[in-house]
């Protein structure tokens, strides 16, 4: 492993193979895979190490700024000092001015990761992509294209099980971004998605968009387990905000119930021009919205998709 300069090793480096690279630093853990010619991948890698070893202590520092509930309407984008930070804002705000409850925390994953992939973006390289435990930001040169595998159990994720299924995102498309949000993640959820897929134009988009959609796939089950956010992680940006941590085998009718939800947010959001498409899951049902390729289904449909991301043989990152 190697050390960025300047942090005391805190933030590492390793090779994965000729086209990846994994670099960690506290949470932030991102999958890094490049192809171009000639020293145009190594040279935009290294510009990528060396703002990466900044993020961390970045956000550290304007933290109490992007924990806070954007819908209070006291926290302004402009008192944001970093550049992460300010696209985490502006991504969560939209939904903050409908009223809606949402930290630009919601939005720091993909933020990052977008903030990586802009290294990339540079004559000589073919393809990129910055996958940050699952949230994706992606570089498609002309002529190229991504396939993009999916699971929806994170537990099948981590034990590198087989794809529910694959789409394609080529350089022809808008698609620059792909999160996802749900109650088996590592962040917490309001609804009780098993996992709801956000394409957008943006990392930092689609990261935002799932939390909020992922919210909306919920019903009213007494047997579904929520607990205050804070009683199970006391730093949380949620607060004492109820979020799902058990959900049982629920009737066919309420898995419904819940994913019409979700798909009616998510159809807003197409709508309003914040997303390209979604894929939600729950319980083995599946509703897609919008546009996610040529290889899923149509609106309602049942179609394969994910919690975590997989960028061609690159090992399951669950979000």
């Amino acid at each position: 492993m190697i050390a960025a300069r300047g942090l005391g090793g805190g933030a590492v480096r390793r090779r994965l193979d000729g086209a990846r690279w994994h670099f960690q630093h506290g949470p932030i853990d991102c999958i890094v895979g490049v192809e171009g010619t000639g020293d145009a991948a190594a040279v935009a890698l290294e510009a990528a190490w060396e703002r990466f070893g900044g993020v961390l202590a970045e956000l550290v520092g304007e933290l109490p700024l992007l924990r806070e509930d954007l819908s209070s309407g006291r926290a302004a984008s402009g008192a944001a000092r970093g550049a992460v930070a300010r696209r985490m804002l502006s991504a969560c705000r939209p939904y903050a001015e409908a009223g809606t409850f949402i930290t630009a925390m919601a939005a720091v994953a993909g933020s990052v990761a977008e903030e990586l992939v802009a290294f990339f973006v540079r004559p000589g390289i073919a393809r990129a992509y910055v996958n940050n435990g699952g949230d994706v930001a992606l570089h498609l040169g002309a002529g190229q294209s991504f396939d993009v595998g999916v699971i929806a159990d994170p537990a099948l994720a981590r034990a590198g099980g087989p794809l529910a299924g694959r789409f394609a995102v080529d350089a022809g498309s808008p698609v620059r971004g792909i999160a996802t949000s749900g109650w088996r993640g590592r962040s917490f959820s309001l609804g009780i998605a098993d996992s709801v897929t956000i394409l957008a134009t943006t990392a930092s988009a689609a990261d935002a968009a799932a939390t909020i959609v992922a919210n909306a796939v919920d019903v009213d089950d007494a047997r579904i387990v929520r607990l205050p956010a804070n009683a199970v992680r006391d730093d949380s940006d949620l607060g004492d905000r109820l979020v799902v941590r058990a959900v049982p085998p629920l009737p066919a009718p309420l898995v419904d119930a819940a994913l019409a939800r979700g798909a009616a947010e998510a159809r807003a959001q197409v709508a309003a021009g914040r997303i390209i498409g979604a894929v939600l899951s729950l319980q083995g049902r599946w509703r897609v919205v919008g546009d996610i390729g040529s290889d899923a289904g149509r609106d309602g449909e049942p179609v394969a998709t994910s919690l975590a991301c997989r960028l061609r043989d690159e090992p399951a990152t669950v979000s």
